[in-house]
């Protein structure tokens, strides 16, 4: 997924008399939908996927949105727009599975964000007993219950308890940055200094 991104210029006299924000179109208001995309988009996140059981069938919605807000009592929230038509069939649920998605994850991904009938075709992924779905392979994952709705503009905040929770620290996470899905790269090794040689 990519979004065509206008390369910002350097602001000039002629801007101030316009009104206009470094970096904006021609006649483009600095806080236009897209503007705000593009530059939300420069704050770099993870993925995670929302998903429960509903009538038996896995459901579940991709959020970049995820973070933690609570230790006690142990919270996390996610951000959920008010035109997804997947929130209101999980809004409900008793359970709710957040998964942190890793570098293995680009295609589910990529699939579970798409408008697919079928988002969990041909992926791995579990049920819990109250019916919480989590993706095998992830980074991390949350057992959650939905705990409060906080209505913030064109989104709702929902803050969720978590009631079971589990990481794999070897898995490497995958990043949503510009509008792509990217992976994080290690730092080349730095050599070891070595002693000048002993002489024979």
């Amino acid at each position: 997924m990519t979004v065509e991104i206008a390369h910002p210029r350097q602001p000039g006299a002629g801007d101030q008399a316009r009104g206009e924000e470094p970096g904006t179109r021609p006649g483009e208001h600095p806080l236009a939908p897209a503007r705000l995309r593009q530059v939300f988009g420069a704050f770099p996140t993870g993925v995670t996927v929302v998903a429960a059981l509903v009538d038996g069938v896995p459901v579940g919605l991709t959020a970049n949105s995820f973070t933690a807000v609570s230790l006690e009592p142990p919270l996390v929230s996610v951000c959920v727009a008010h035109t997804s038509t997947t929130w209101p069939l999980l809004a409900g649920r008793a359970r709710l599975g957040v998964t942190v998605l890793s570098t293995g994850h680009e295609q589910a991904a990529a699939q579970l964000a798409s408008r697919s009938a079928d988002r969990f075709a041909g992926l791995d992924w579990r049920a819990t007993q109250d019916g919480a779905v989590l993706l095998d392979g992830a980074g991390a994952w949350f057992d959650t219950s939905v705990e409060q709705h906080v209505r913030a503009g064109d989104h709702d905040i929902v803050l969720l308890r978590v009631r079971a929770l589990d990481a794999d620290r070897t898995a490497a996470p995958l990043v949503f940055h510009g509008s792509r899905f990217r992976r994080l790269e290690e730092p080349p090794a730095t050599p070891r200094p070595t002693g000048p040689e002993e002489s024979s």
